[in-house]
């Protein structure tokens, strides 16, 4: 459930909108939230006299009518105790239920369906004394009022929602940057398997990273295992991070640049051998076929998503998504939350969540709480919410996904995670740069002839693509911190290690 208190994806505070009716509160739920909710209840709270938009909750329509009345007594009291601890008690509330047809079914028989639902909502509002002033069912592109008796404004068969864009909450939406990111499926689908032929490769190639991985994180002597791993996937998704930003990378396996991709000219078949000669062209940018306004911006998405997961292989993926699993690592990887490796970073996490096939479904709470904290700290707060309660879907238990989903939803501010984990980054740099790595000083004394005075070489910058060694323990502070690990992985046969949360 996203409890979505205070969101600021909204208009600014000095902005003043008046909404007359329910066509313009239908019009604006997308505006309040984020995204066009699909299969949703959403409370929003009023406040004062004029009714200024609160606090609001959504969760996902129950599909058994028995588990209604017990939706909407927790709805009402998580909407009214979040209201009451941020601010005031709601004077009102509006209720929006959106949930498209199945086959077959009319938009009418929809609201029909659901009329029971929003009866109860509005009385587990009434049971805490706050009236519901409007009770709207949005859905197959009309909405339909349960409050409302006049037939003239709302008739029964429903009345046709408003052009996208033309309605006086877009046009503010507008001025002041707010965007509606699509629907909730759209959004939920970028972070979940697709299916498909590749899904066969994805789960072989996890298989083959938990026999690998795994091992080597129990069998290696005081957490050296551990260790090496945690490194290396960390090595590695800085090395996916820099292939995001510079496609044409020699180590990103679909280059030109590489000499075992098929577009390098010397490579066989390639645009400059004879069979691929016809393929010269084929450097020129790609025509796009063209697509309504409405479908535009969902095939940009689906054609951005496709050419990520075209840069990490299934290997290379199964060793992330493995490699995540540690806590250290994980927290290591929330400081890529800023600038380009923030947007970067978001990128990688969202293809790694998609690669959490079956049954590796738990192993996606890692990636998609990565996904959720980067979200949270560039300023996407629908997003962050989305991909924080997909998490806690995947792992109800992740106690990270949870912390930052109830900071987010508070409406806190995600500046004092990051201070942390930054100061937490300067401190393990300046303590590398004192201090040698532990596995450098033992080098050193199994080489050293006895009698010979000890010397060590002066730490330098390191750069290229090595990876900072950081002592074991090592920690961002922030929500992480709220659970300590033990530091004995969790294992579960061929699903792999999972060290902590």
């Amino acid at each position: 459930m996203n409890a979505n208190h205070h969101e600021s994806s909204g208009p600014s505070r000095t902005q003043q909108i008046t909404l007359r009716g329910p066509a313009e509160l239908a019009d604006a739920l997308p505006f309040v939230l984020g995204f066009h909710p699909t299969d949703s209840v959403v409370l929003v709270a009023l406040h004062g006299e004029h009714g200024r938009f609160g606090g609001r909750v959504r969760l996902g329509i129950p599909r058994s009518p028995r588990e209604w009345a017990s939706t909407a007594d927790h709805l009402a009291e998580c909407l009214v105790e979040g209201s009451s601890r941020t601010g005031t008690r709601p004077d009102g509330i509006v209720v929006f239920l959106c949930q498209d047809p199945a086959p077959g079914e009319t938009g009418r028989r929809v609201m029909e369906r659901l009329r029971p639902f929003a009866q109860r909502l509005r009385t587990a509002c009434g049971a805490l004394d706050i009236p519901v002033y409007e009770a709207l069912c949005i859905t197959d592109g009309l909405y339909f009022s349960y409050c409302c008796p006049d037939q003239r404004c709302c008739p029964p068969d429903g009345t046709p929602l408003a052009l996208s864009g033309t309605s006086v909450m877009a046009a503010a939406a507008t001025y002041a940057g707010v965007q509606v990111r699509g629907s909730l499926r759209d959004m939920e689908a970028r972070l979940k398997p697709r299916g498909g032929p590749g899904d066969e490769e994805q789960r072989a190639a996890l298989d083959a990273s938990a026999a690998s991985i795994v091992p080597r994180i129990l069998e290696g002597a005081e957490g050296q295992g551990r260790e090496e791993v945690r490194e290396a996937t960390l090595r590695l998704a800085r090395e996916i991070l820099r292939r995001f930003v510079n496609p044409k990378s020699p180590n990103n396996p679909k280059s030109p640049n590489n000499p075992k991709s098929p577009n390098n000219p010397k490579a066989p078949n390639g645009p400059g051998s004879q069979a691929g000669a016809a393929g010269e062209l084929s450097t020129a940018r790609p025509v796009r076929p063209v697509v309504p306004a409405r479908f535009a911006r969902a095939t940009t998405v689906a054609a951005d998503d496709a050419a990520d997961d075209a840069l990490i292989t299934a290997d290379e993926a199964a060793a992330l998504v493995l490699g995540l699993q540690d806590r250290v690592t994980r927290d290591r990887a929330a400081e890529w939350m800023e600038g380009w490796e923030g947007t970067a970073a978001l990128r990688l996490w969202r293809v790694l969540a998609r690669r959490c096939v079956t049954p590796y479904q738990e192993h996606a709470a890692a990636p998609l709480t990565l996904a959720g904290w980067t979200a949270w700290s560039t300023g996407d707060e629908p997003t962050a919410r989305v991909a924080l309660g997909l998490a806690l879907d995947a792992d109800p238990e992740y106690v990270f996904a949870r912390l930052l989903h109830q900071a987010c939803n508070e409406g806190l501010d995600p500046e004092s995670l990051r201070s942390c984990l930054r100061s937490e980054r300067d401190a393990r740099a300046a303590a590398e740069q004192e201090t040698p790595p532990p596995s450098r000083r033992v080098r050193m004394r199994a080489t050293r002839r006895p009698g010979t005075p000890l010397t060590l070489r002066k730490p330098g910058r390191q750069t290229g693509g090595s990876e900072r060694r950081a002592t074991a323990g090592v920690r961002p502070g922030g929500p992480a911190s709220g659970r300590p690990g033990s530091g004995t992985p969790r294992h579960g046969g061929q699903r792999g290690s999972r060290s902590d949360r």
